[in-house]
């Protein structure tokens, strides 16, 4: 349950009561592309028992494009997670000025300076080395968020007098809609994570119990908190749901949120910067990385993110793209593509026919998202 769980309400007040019912469809079909994902680790042996011979998504994605060439499926599967990493610290930075300009409104200064104070505190990123420090920070973000969340919900409950089903669109337009999609889908991307943390785990025959469960909650969550909040606000639902809030409580949740997006942006920022060191290390034939270059790897990394946040000051709209372009393929086009590929003999009919809807599915889904961020975007920044 990320901060991006704040862009929800938003989504709905653009797709109404397809929107409900896209939360729930999104938890079913991530689940599901989650556990074709792990299959895909796994061959079997003489014996007829499931070995696991591949550890990553990447293995899965060479596995598959090794006819063509060896290591292009892994080059793909790298520069989109890259992509969807630096687009998350991207929005961390954007989702900051945004908090700084609304807890401080009679101070002089425009997001996009805010934004850059933000960025000053973070230039110590560069220097993280391990995921210790990371994780650290992670485990306080999760009490601050869950702090946030308790303090949006108590306060929806205090209004539910003022609460009516009529705030629901019937009629909704359709580029608003795709755009929502995007933001829905991006809230329950993880199919990242999954071999990691199937590998790592004591039971991974729990896995697909584990994956049923956390989907579940994840989508109860999800729409509880979406739904009390647009019930609250109606047509006044803003794009990130704390500048609804009165201001003896806008101030102090987005000081919370604020703390949040911050200690967040190390784990993506890490993450992706592994990723490339790991590539130049392969291609050097050596695990030896230079301190210099490392840190301008790093260096570059980070003003990137604000060079991007700097230009595309749209927080939902910058999501919706983000899910649109990295979410769908990582979560329903690339999963469903390696499983009829690596199992298309054992799949029965009913799974492969499942398999091809999905990724015609989450293709159709991600072109519309695209060409309609895209033009949002453009009629903003126009």
């Amino acid at each position: 349950q990320g901060i991006f769980v704040l862009g929800l309400p938003y989504a709905l007040l653009h797709s109404g009561y397809g929107g409900l019912f896209l939360i729930i469809l999104a938890a079913a079909l991530c689940c599901y592309t989650g556990k074709i994902l792990i299959t895909c680790l796994y061959e079997e042996n003489e014996d007829g028992q499931l070995i696991r011979v591949r550890d990553t998504y990447e293995d899965i994605a060479n596995a598959c494009c090794k006819k063509l060439s060896p290591k292009l499926g892994g080059i793909v599967v790298n520069v989109t997670q890259v992509m969807e990493l630096i687009m998350t610290c991207i929005l961390y930075l954007v989702v900051s000025g945004n908090l700084l300009s609304h807890s401080f409104p009679y101070v002089p200064m425009t997001e996009k300076t805010w934004s850059v104070i933000a960025f000053v505190t973070l230039l110590p990123c560069v220097f993280i080395k391990t995921l210790k420090i990371v994780s650290k920070l992670s485990q306080l973000c999760s009490l601050v968020h869950f702090i946030i969340i308790l303090v949006v919900m108590t306060y929806c409950l205090t209004q539910i007098r003022q609460w009516s089903w009529a705030k629901f669109r019937l009629s909704i337009d359709f580029e608003d809609f795709l755009v929502s999609v995007g933001v829905i889908i991006f809230s329950y991307t993880s199919q990242i994570f999954l071999p990691t943390l199937e590998g790592n785990m004591k039971n991974p025959g729990e896995f697909r119990c584990m994956l049923n469960w956390t989907h579940f909650f994840a989508c109860v969550l999800k729409t509880t908190f979406a739904l009390t909040a647009f019930l609250t606000w109606g047509e006044e639902t803003k794009e990130v749901i704390t500048d609804n809030l009165p201001s003896f409580l806008q101030t102090l949740v987005n000081l919370c949120l604020l703390t949040k997006a911050l200690l967040s942006y190390p784990l993506p920022f890490f993450a992706a910067t592994e990723i490339v060191h790991a590539c130049i290390s392969r291609g050097n034939h050596s695990n030896y990385r230079p301190p210099l270059f490392a840190l301008g790897v790093r260096g570059s990394f980070l003003l990137l993110t604000l060079l991007m946040a700097m230009f595309i000051p749209h927080f939902a709209l910058l999501m919706g793209l983000t899910g649109s372009v990295t979410g769908a393929a990582m979560t329903f086009l690339l999963p469903s593509l390696f499983h009829l590929k690596l199992k298309w003999e054992k799949l029965s009919f009913l799974e492969k026919c499942a398999d091809i809807s999905v990724f015609i599915l989450g293709f159709l889904c991600s072109l519309a998202g695209i060409v309609c961020s895209i033009k949002g975007l453009l009629d903003v920044l126009g």
